[in-house]
């Protein structure tokens, strides 16, 4: 057989396996592992594997993952959720939709503290799902607006899947980091512009109460809010200035986050503070092993052959270069429902980064769009982690398909938000440009 044959091959079983309830992480190392020793025999695979390893977890880089994790599990830890959504509902609450529009709110500023999309997801369930139930609101909409918020988590620094991203395809962290902001600060609005024409459609879904909340206690609820909001304004405006690095800043917005938690809680007792530590450490495990065994695919395709032919294929289109980020765009949006984000990355990053560099498009701008498809795929039938996510957070108040049937004004949203940074790219690259 031929490099491209067995690499082909390697694909189909890869998919195959997935498709039959095996582990993502298992499918990509075993069929990896094999597909290599196919290739260059059993003792060249077991040299390969091993370099793969020690590249991978040597590399100073990967310490800003459970860094940024770390911070995030003291929020949640915190209750510092709690506090933004107060925040948020005190300012927001009585617009039409206003209790999914706090969460939409909430959660972008919770999600740059915590950088994870299924934990934002499950805390603004158990905040935001049970407040917004109880003054009427459709359950589509309610939980729908929850499992999309959730993504914003990744788009608005500090998050991991943007560390990962820079670390499979060697770009400036840093830049990517502060590229998210302006995007996911869109973003964010976008979502709460669809809810707000969604019950301007259709008003039974989220009946307006009327509560005019003095300005005194507007304000105070800013105090509450405030100190997280001060973390992030750190860590982002540290990032831009070039004070310190990603590496520094998942430090200090671990350092600042803990003693926030503590604050609130008065109590290191409360915090739970070995099984925080144990939470990061399995987090940041279930990475780096997805992130080495989608590396030995790669390695394996490139190897075959089969990702040079694929992109050589893209790339020797001869049709405009946004035909070719359709058929990109098609590709993750399909993977997306099958696998979780830094798998996807891993596996398709070598294939469609090199495309795309070569088709004249910025790193620093594919990054954001890439990160930003992923996520979108987070929350699609028949996977949508999102979604299982919500449901399984909600004690049974809400079915996975309420979930999925109110999520199209979002989606529409999200490629909206994809459609503007295609016109807009400065979007995502005047920050980065303008750092010093």
């Amino acid at each position: 057989m031929t490099g491209l044959e067995i690499g082909s091959l390697g694909i189909v079983a890869l998919f195959a396996a997935i498709l039959f309830g095996a582990n993502v992480m298992v499918a990509l190392g075993v069929v990896g592992a094999a597909g290599l020793a196919a290739l260059v025999g059993t003792k060249g695979a077991t040299a390969m594997l091993s370099t793969v390893f020690f590249d991978t977890t040597h590399s100073f880089h990967f310490s800003v993952i459970p860094l940024f994790l770390l911070m995030g599990f003291f929020a949640m830890r915190a209750g510092l959720g709690e506090d933004m959504f107060e925040a948020a509902t005190k300012w927001l609450g009585n617009l039409k939709g206003g209790l999914a529009i706090s969460t939409t709110m909430g959660a972008a500023a919770f999600g740059a503290a915590s950088g994870s999309s299924v934990g934002t997801a499950t805390v603004f369930t158990k905040l935001a799902l049970p407040e917004m139930l109880a003054r009427g609101y459709d359950k589509r909409l309610a939980s729908a607006s929850i499992a999309i918020a959730g993504t914003l988590a990744v788009m608005i620094p500090p998050s991991a899947l943007v560390v990962v991203y820079g670390i499979l395809t060697d770009s400036s962290i840093g830049g990517l980091l502060v590229a998210g902001v302006i995007p996911g600060g869109v973003f964010a609005v976008l979502l709460c512009i669809a809810t707000y024409l969604t019950v301007m459609r259709n008003p039974d879904l989220a009946p307006v109460t009327a509560t005019n909340v003095p300005m005194k206690e507007k304000l105070y609820s800013l105090r509450l809010a405030g100190p997280l909001l001060f973390v992030i304004i750190c860590i982002i405006s540290g990032l831009y200035l070039g004070v310190f690095t990603p590496t520094e800043a998942g430090g200090i917005g671990a350092g600042l986050t803990f003693v926030l938690a503590i604050m609130r809680q008065r109590s290191i007792r409360k915090l739970e503070l070995s099984k925080t530590l144990m939470d990061t450490i399995k987090t940041s495990g279930m990475i780096f092993a997805i992130i080495i065994c989608a590396l030995v695919f790669s390695k394996f395709l490139a190897l075959s052959g089969v990702a040079n032919a694929i992109g050589g294929f893209l790339i020797g289109l001869e049709v405009n270069r946004w035909i070719v980020v359709l058929i990109i765009v098609g590709i993750y949006l399909l993977l997306g429902m099958m696998m979780d984000a830094p798998a996807l990355l891993a596996i398709t990053l070598p294939i469609t980064h090199p495309v795309m560099m070569n088709l004249g498009f910025d790193p620093i701008w594919f990054g954001v769009f890439v990160v930003l498809l992923v996520e979108i795929g987070a929350v699609t039938p028949p996977v949508g982690i999102n979604c299982f996510v919500v449901q399984a957070a909600s004690d049974g108040r809400v079915r996975l398909e309420d979930v999925f049937r109110g999520l199209l004004p979002y989606i529409a949203a999200g490629f909206v938000m994809l459609l503007l940074l295609c016109l807009f790219p400065q979007m995502a690259l005047f920050l980065p440009e303008s750092m010093n």
